[in-house]
């Protein structure tokens, strides 16, 4: 039996050309990425996106165009699934109600929960491959900049 784990994720880029991206330690795993998360049974792609966006940020979102889709292999990094990721470039609907942090990483220490998120704006011009965690994310991230650069 192979298990696949679907994953939606939204590259948004403000107004002064900051990205959104969100630190996290789950399973005392830490990581960087950029927002979003998995499928629920029943969900269509963007409706997962917008709710993992409100549900993480706080933020109504819309679609602006499709950036990446998973075309290799990428094991989960938390069990056996094979992870299939697809990346939407999104604008917010609404001002930004989360509190966002400067350094990575920097998590509210008397928060004690399974799941701990920091997010980020970051200038777009200065966000690395290397500063995401997951290959996926890597790839999406060099294939936004492609399509930024073709406008």
């Amino acid at each position: 039996m192979y298990l696949f784990n679907v994953r939606v994720y939204g590259i948004l880029v403000d107004q002064y050309d900051r990205v959104l991206i969100s630190d996290e330690r789950t399973q005392n795993v830490a990581f960087t990425k950029f927002p979003g998360g998995g499928l629920e049974y029943g969900e269509g792609l963007i409706d997962a996106l917008k709710r993992e966006f409100w549900e993480e940020c706080k933020l109504e979102i819309d679609i602006v165009q499709h950036v990446y889709t998973t075309d290799f292999f990428e094991k989960s990094s938390f069990n056996d699934s094979q992870i299939l990721s697809i990346y939407y470039q999104v604008k917010a609907l609404n001002s930004f109600e989360l509190q966002l942090k400067e350094k990575p990483f920097d998590f509210d220490l008397d928060i004690h929960t399974e799941k701990q998120e920091a997010f980020r704006l970051i200038d777009s011009n200065l966000l690395k491959q290397n500063d995401l965690t997951f290959k996926t994310d890597q790839v999406a991230w060099s294939a936004f900049q492609e399509i930024k650069n073709i406008k």
